[in-house]
């Protein structure tokens, strides 16, 4: 293939993942320092790229030169979305996160697909006590973080209000993405086992703050469960007038995924895989996406969608979800 022609497709590839309401030649004219006409002449392959701005571009759009290439191997390329800093910092890690729902939004036409071994980290922010107790959780036990060694839980010492802002940012722009969500039993049971291991850990200050965790899970299930019956995204406490993106909720009873991550818009499809508990990375890789995706649809249609329809179901899943909770607040009395 001639050099020009993989030029124009490379172009083409630029033109497919940038949302339709922007220019490329506006953001390629600003990236490489060069005048419209220039621009427009590397795009349509009258003037080729040089070394120089091919690496630019690579750089700032993150894409390999085996893609601009087509080199046909079994090399896949990953972006590393982890804080790699020496301190970890949970605000940068909720901004990376408010950083791809908000790009997610910049399209017209997409679809969030989500398959949840844990609940998605959405659902942990409506609520303020609950989002406390999770924040907790994760920089404490997941990342270890040593300022957090032998310290006690409670809502009224680590209430984290700018992460719950954060955190409720992160909700307004999911609330408006259309969304697949694949559960199992063992999505909420995560959370339910990190208060059980708190509560017999001793790590909660107090029995109150122990029961105020299962509480508020139990008010976010019961939120999911009104999304679910209607089809739909909401703020909670927004009533009907807070409908937003539609929400396709199913329940798989057998098969036990990892938390997977699929975007697709009107040209792309992307895929975020976890790693690591809370670290992610993604990739646009054609092969890759294409197996993720069709991984995704089989489980799909070995599930039950409990979303609108499925009454029984609906009921079924969260009634066992709320018994659970319920467990969790008998250890309060050996407080």
């Amino acid at each position: 293939m001639e050099a020009l022609e993989l030029q124009q497709q490379l172009f083409g590839y630029l033109k497919s993942i940038q949302p339709v309401h922007l220019s490329l030649a506006d953001e390629l004219a600003q990236l490489l320092n060069l005048s419209y006409d220039s621009v427009y002449r590397r795009i349509r392959g009258e003037k080729p790229l040089t070394l120089s701005e091919l690496k630019t571009i690579c750089s700032h759009y993150r894409i390999s030169l085996d893609q601009v290439l087509q080199l046909q191997n079994d090399t896949i390329l990953f972006r590393d979305h982890s804080n790699n800093s020496e301190h970890k910092d949970f605000g940068k890690y909720l901004d990376g996160i408010l950083s791809q729902v908000q790009y997610f939004n910049r399209f017209n036409r997409k679809q969030l697909l989500y398959l949840c071994k844990d609940a998605p980290i959405f659902h942990f922010f409506h609520i303020k006590e609950l989002a406390s107790f999770k924040v907790f959780f994760w920089v404490k036990s997941i990342w270890n973080l040593p300022e957090y060694r032998g310290k006690s839980f409670s809502v009224a010492e680590y209430p984290y209000d700018e992460y719950f802002l954060k955190g409720r940012k992160i909700i307004d722009e999911y609330n408006n993405i259309p969304s697949v969500e694949l559960w199992n039993m063992e999505s909420i049971n995560s959370t339910i086992s990190q208060i059980k291991y708190y509560a017999d850990a001793g790590v909660f200050a107090s029995a109150d703050d122990l029961v105020m965790i299962a509480e508020a899970l139990e008010a976010t299930l019961q939120h999911l469960e009104a999304q679910t019956e209607l089809g739909v995204k909401f703020a909670i406490g927004s009533g009907d007038t807070g409908h937003r993106a539609p929400l396709k909720f199913y329940v798989n009873e057998i098969i036990l995924g990892n938390n997977t991550i699929l975007f697709e818009n009107e040209t792309t499809k992307l895929a975020f895989i976890t790693h690591s508990t809370m670290d992610y990375i993604s990739s646009t890789d054609s092969r890759f996406v294409a197996k993720v995706f069709a991984n995704f649809n089989n489980l799909l249609s070995r599930s039950v969608l409990i979303s609108e329809s499925g009454e029984k179901e609906r009921q079924k899943f969260f009634r066992t979800c709320r018994e659970k909770i319920q467990d969790c607040k008998k250890f309060a009395l050996s407080y």
